[in-house]
């Protein structure tokens, strides 16, 4: 494997393992919120 392609693919990876972070943190927080309304619907 290439220099070039090497670096490519570090950088990918990294980003990758950026996007599963930030998509776990959305789905957390979709699933807060989703139960906030959920509570406030049964009062």
């Amino acid at each position: 494997m290439a220099g070039d392609d090497k670096a490519r693919l570090k950088l990918l990876e990294r980003e990758v393992k950026e996007l599963r972070r930030a998509n776990e943190i959305l789905r957390k927080a979709s699933a807060y919120f989703a139960m906030a309304e959920f509570d406030r619907r049964e009062r």
